[in-house]
């Protein structure tokens, strides 16, 4: 439950009215709000309101024209009001007073346990209803997330389809121009393409897999103490043909003196490897990709950024949710499922890391930024 302040107004001509409601509300929880006339109590009505405590005879703006106003405003007609009375309490002006919506008539000189007691009764219902709508908002947000998650997948199976079609449809038209041309020079063409789509077609399983174990939290790490460059190597050496094939400029900045650390080989040069396909997918041919690391005060940071088609503001909070794609990027994506970068953050998460995405956006190139504990 929320542990927020209740807010109670209190509204009374006369200053020792106000100081004895004061001395017997006040709690902890309780913040009292103090008024000497119903114009000024209009004032304190921007708060959220658990009980109002209305004095009938006031100058000007008595209890009854008060309590009339709240009931015909919207942001204040649900506050529970309990009109104090020193006067009789005839049938006539009790009809008066329900009708201008009080809940009960408290009687001069108040008896403080009878006080006591009835706020506590609205105390508990203000909480119980704040704590009702605040579930309730919780409940709209997750039912929205899972909304968008399910709309998310949606689009990653339509994506999915497509991406498992192209490489079946060549490797079907492959074996097909295979059975006509065998023995022939141009047999074995056929069958190098073939061979790029049967790797196409495992990486995307791969993804599938990795999709899984995602979801699962099945992916753990092999931690042993190794040297950051040999890392990098392997990185480079997994992404060099998807930059060779876009003509990019490749350039590494890695330290010259060892770097130690405490990783899995294998998942940390897949966190590099996917950052770099990714900055040569979304690099225009003939682009430039970097690849820098430095070692200080206790971290490792690995940075690749590229000269590429950027990303916008509002997008870079989103790119590594899983299934996510940069919509205007959609085109670039072959062979993509909008998992890579959440695999990613997802490992350096395991390794105790952090990632992040600097883009001055669209056209401008990006850049991401891999912590890790040295």
């Amino acid at each position: 439950m929320s542990s927020a302040p209740v807010h109670i107004l209190l509204v009374d001509d006369l200053e020792e009215n106000l100081l004895s409601l004061e001395v017997l509300l006040r709690r902890d929880d309780v913040v009292l709000l103090k008024a000497r006339s119903g114009e000024e109590a209009l004032e304190l009505l921007v708060h959220d309101v658990a009980l109002a405590l209305l004095d009938v005879q006031m100058p000007g703006m008595n209890g009854f024209e008060l309590a009339e106003f709240m009931r015909g405003n919207e942001r204040t007609n649900h506050i529970p009001i309990i009109f104090v009375t020193a006067g009789s309490a005839d049938n006539q002006r009790r009809f008066r007073g329900y009708e201008a919506g009080a809940v009960d008539f408290i009687q001069k000189p108040i008896e403080a346990d009878v006080l006591r007691s009835k706020a506590r009764i609205f105390f508990d219902l203000y909480r119980q209803r704040r704590q009702l709508a605040e579930q309730r908002d919780a409940l709209e947000a997750a039912s929205l997330a899972l909304r968008e998650a399910d709309r998310r997948k949606d689009e990653f199976l339509a994506v999915l389809g497509h991406e498992l079609r192209n490489p079946l449809a060549a490797l079907g038209a492959g074996l097909h121009m295979l059975k006509k041309r065998a023995g022939t020079d141009q047999a074995e063409p056929i069958r190098e393409q073939m061979e790029r789509q049967l790797f196409h077609l495992a990486r995307l399983v791969e993804d599938l897999l990795d999709i899984s174990r995602i979801s699962e939290g099945k992916i753990s790490l092999q931690k042993e103490r190794i040297e950051l460059a040999t890392v990098l190597r392997s990185a480079i050496e997994a992404s060099t043909p998807n930059l060779e094939a876009a003509a990019h400029r490749f350039t590494a900045d890695i330290p010259e003196a060892p770097i130690w650390i405490d990783a899995d080989h294998t998942r940390l040069a897949q966190i590099v490897s996917n950052l770099l396909n990714n900055a040569a997918k979304y690099t225009p041919a003939g682009g430039a990709v970097t690849l820098r690391a430095r070692a200080a005060d206790g971290w490792v940071e690995i940075e690749v950024a590229d000269n590429g088609v950027g990303i916008a503001p509002e997008m870079q909070s989103r790119i590594f949710r899983l299934f996510e794609q940069v919509e205007d990027h959609r085109d670039r994506a072959a062979g993509g499922l909008g998992v890579g970068l959440a695999l990613v953050r997802q490992l350096v998460a395991l390794h105790q890391g952090t990632i992040a995405v600097c883009s001055e956006g669209q056209g401008k190139g990006s850049c991401f930024t891999v912590r890790v504990p040295g």
